[in-house]
């Protein structure tokens, strides 16, 4: 046969391979709250960010509804016996958006552009990672210098996105201009701070649970707004329905609601050592502390400002979860004990600052709190803030305690760490304990279940007594949807998986 003719057939061949399956049909349009940041995992920063990547870029490893760690683009993983070394075997098939090959040698570049590029923000992550070895184009292997449970959780997370390498050789860092993965979306658009698109690849390795031509994020900051926007048929779904509108919602009969318990959780961060703010007795004495929890009482603050639909915690890990502990459950108020406690430190009264987001729903948060506080004899000042300025604030150490949340992960070490190991990216109080950290320490260097519960416990009974942080609650998924949506499953992580779903006519 001439070369002549082989390079049409060929071409045929990829443009079939490539073509849209005649069953998925229609666009589906995503109501925000937030706007992403750069749409680069190696830069990205924001939950609303990882919402898109869900769409758009496939990871090694995924997370279950259960939270439980399943094959992705990695069909299976295992450990050596020392711990020191992870096997993936890679699935086969798999092209990139910009059909260049999914392989061993594409998660290695991948891997190392995380571990090494300037701007990557996924170094700490994957910090013990000291080699990759491709062993065959469909089995990597990842040594450590350490064992290091959570690298399973990180391989499903942005660090586990594989993006093409060849684009990356192209575009470097402004990839986030328009990122190539191996998700079921690739990427089309973006207008700032109005929306970004997104449309089905035919190329997908799993297209026949694709069922959508096209998403559409619409970023719309007020949640009215988004509300609105569903019920008027501009928006197919939409994200953090505010508890008390939901009955108004369902009086809507081609609207529905879907929800999850989530991952993400509220927290009081208190200033224990960073700078003079921390020179109070609320930063200095864990007797205050331990005060001020004991006058709060989580159950009604869900009730009056949640509808009763989020989930009082007093701990990081979610209620009934793996690591979670059943010893020390969600106590109730006790201002008698909470009086008792603040006399017993030499405070009978103690007034501080709380910083708050400016959002309506966070200021309500506040006033409950000053409230219940109110009763036990301390006097909160509540100083609403634009969320970036609160957080600069905090790490500036210009505060005393700051209502602060965090979206969640999959591995409790980075539900933890982040904010009370001694080099925690989000310890703003300073909070150091060296055998705290020791704990934390020997918790990520296991990866036998029973022990690292063993281990998560202690850390619980030590926070809980020191009280760097004052857990509140997790919070609940709320997402806002017409009823032509369907097969949409939610899970505790909150990103809108497309997989499955579909818009009926």
């Amino acid at each position: 046969m001439h070369r002549s003719r082989i390079l049409p057939a060929l071409a045929l061949a990829f443009l079939a391979f490539f073509a849209p399956h005649a069953h998925a049909a229609g666009t589906l349009r995503y109501g925000m709250q937030d706007e992403p940041d750069a749409l680069d995992p190696a830069q990205s920063g924001t939950y609303s960010g990882r919402v898109v990547f869900a769409a758009m870029c496939d990871k090694l490893i995924d997370t279950s509804p259960a939270m439980q760690f399943v094959p992705q683009l990695a069909t299976a993983w295992r450990w050596s016996a020392d711990g020191l070394a992870l096997t993936l075997t890679l699935r086969a098939g798999v092209h990139f958006q910009d059909g260049t090959i999914f392989d061993a040698a594409a998660v290695e570049t991948n891997l190392e552009r995380y571990l090494h590029a300037p701007y990557s923000l996924r170094k700490a992550e994957l910090g013990p990672l000291t080699g990759i070895t491709v062993i065959d184009p469909h089995t990597i292997r990842l040594t450590l210098a350490h064992p290091y449970a959570p690298l399973i959780a990180v391989l499903a997370d942005r660090a586990g996105m594989m993006l093409s390498p060849a684009a990356l050789a192209r575009a470097g860092k402004a990839i986030a201009l328009h990122p190539v993965c191996a998700g079921p979306f690739q990427f089309v658009e973006r207008v700032a701070e109005d929306h970004i698109t997104l449309e089905r690849f035919g190329g997908y390795w799993n297209a026949k649970a694709i069922h959508l031509d096209r998403i559409i994020y619409r970023m719309i900051p007020n949640a009215a707004v988004r509300l609105e926007n569903l019920e008027a048929g501009s928006l197919d779904i939409i994200e953090q329905v505010p508890p008390p509108d939901i009955a108004g919602m369902l009086r809507h009969h081609d609207l529905k609601l879907i929800s999850s318990p989530a991952l993400a959780y509220a927290t009081i961060s208190f200033n224990l050592a960073n700078g003079k703010a921390a020179d109070t007795p609320l930063g200095q004495d864990p007797r205050v502390r331990r005060a001020l929890a004991l006058a709060i009482d989580r159950s009604a603050l869900n009730q009056v400002v949640f509808s009763g639909r989020f989930i009082p915690n007093n701990q990081t890990e979610v209620p009934h979860s793996t690591y979670w502990d059943p010893a020390f459950p969600v106590p109730p108020a006790d201002i008698g004990a909470a009086r008792k406690l603040l006399a017993e430190a030499g405070h009978p009264s103690i007034a501080f600052t709380l910083l708050t987001d400016n959002t309506p729903t966070d200021q309500e948060v506040g006033q409950v709190l000053q409230s219940m506080a109110g009763a036990a004899g301390f006097k909160i000042t509540l100083q609403p803030m634009q969320a970036t300025a609160e957080v600069s604030a905090a790490r500036a150490g210009t505060y005393q305690a700051a209502l602060v949340f965090w979206s969640g992960r999959s591995d409790p070490d980075f539900n933890l760490s982040i904010w009370l190991a001694c080099n925690g990216f989000l310890n703003w109080g300073h909070d150091c304990s060296k055998p705290f950290d020791q704990l934390l320490a020997a918790a990520r260097t296991s990866t036998d279940i029973a022990a690292r519960q063993a281990l998560y416990r202690k850390v619980v009974t030590s926070y809980l007594q020191d009280v760097p942080h004052l857990f509140l609650y997790n919070l609940r998924w709320l997402w806002g949807a017409t009823t032509r949506l369907n097969g949409y499953t939610p899970q505790p992580d909150g990103l809108f998986r497309p997989q499955g779903v579909s818009l009926s006519p």
